[in-house]
């Protein structure tokens, strides 16, 4: 069986078409989701929400800092700056590689070679997101978290209602991106089934061997052995499968005793 790396057939069009209009939604979601939380809507006060709760550490360390002239220790990545436009890019990403597909897969251009690193990358961005929203604070060792309080504490625990607001809203950020994970580890999948070896490969060459063997005339009304209509030779009619007679041919035949006249009582 000839395997084929490049020109590989989807194994399963019609699952590609049930993920888009999921994979829109989804990415249309977090576009809002991540406008709203940059750039700093709810990042700073459930950082110091969670610190009055005793869950991590307090975002005053870096005031303290810069007031004792000492340098200001690394933010931790869950309530960093970095993190907030970071879902930002992922969900624009997302987007334009979503009406890329869209084109080119109605194009027949996206081609499961192609698209392998793509959904890989994807992977590994998103699991980046979740990783960074729920990770965790040591930069107090009185309040060590290993875990980001809003993903893994109720948001009732909170007694202020905008905190709780806030809070449900990261909750829904963190849901959302993590409901893509799963798209993108779906698509991954669906991409590395069209690059497994199948009996798809065998009936692919041989169906394009053929097309290749046949010439330029052998459409309609083409011979199936590949010859050309003018090579040919007219098929005997019962006009022409029958020998002409002239007068001189009456003669000799009159001579020879073969009057066709005989011949054909």
């Amino acid at each position: 069986m000839a395997y084929r790396i490049l020109k590989r057939k989807w194994p399963s069009p019609t699952a590609m078409w049930i993920m888009m209009p999921i994979e829109l939604a989804l990415t249309v979601t977090l576009l809002v989701l991540t406008a709203l939380a940059q750039p700093d809507t709810y990042r700073t006060k459930l950082w110091k929400a969670g610190y009055e709760l005793g869950f991590n550490s307090s975002p005053a360390v870096i005031l303290y800092a810069y007031a004792n002239g000492k340098t200001p220790p690394t933010v931790p990545f869950v309530w960093s700056r970095t993190l907030t436009d970071y879902n930002v890019a992922i969900a624009i990403i997302s987007l334009f590689f979503l009406i890329t597909k869209l084109i080119a897969f109605i194009m027949d251009f996206w081609l499961p070679i192609i698209v392998l690193p793509i959904n890989v990358a994807f992977v590994a961005l998103y699991a980046a997101s979740l990783g960074g929203q729920a990770g965790p604070d040591y930069l107090d060792p009185n309040h060590p978290s290993r875990v980001a309080w809003y993903v893994a504490k109720p948001c009732s625990v909170a007694a202020n209602r905008t905190i709780q607001g806030y809070c449900t809203s990261a909750k829904g950020t963190f849901a959302a991106f993590a409901l893509m994970f799963v798209v993108v580890l779906v698509n991954l999948g669906l991409n590395i089934w069209a690059m497994l070896p199948n009996e798809r490969d065998t009936r692919d060459w041989d169906s394009d061997d053929e097309d290749e063997d046949e010439p330029l005339g052998a459409g309609a009304g083409g011979n199936g052995k590949g010859s050309s209509w003018e090579m040919r030779s007219i098929p005997p009619t019962p006009r022409t499968g029958l020998m002409p007679y002239t007068p001189r041919t009456t003669a000799f035949n009159t001579l020879d005793s073969k009057n066709p006249s005989h011949v054909y009582q």
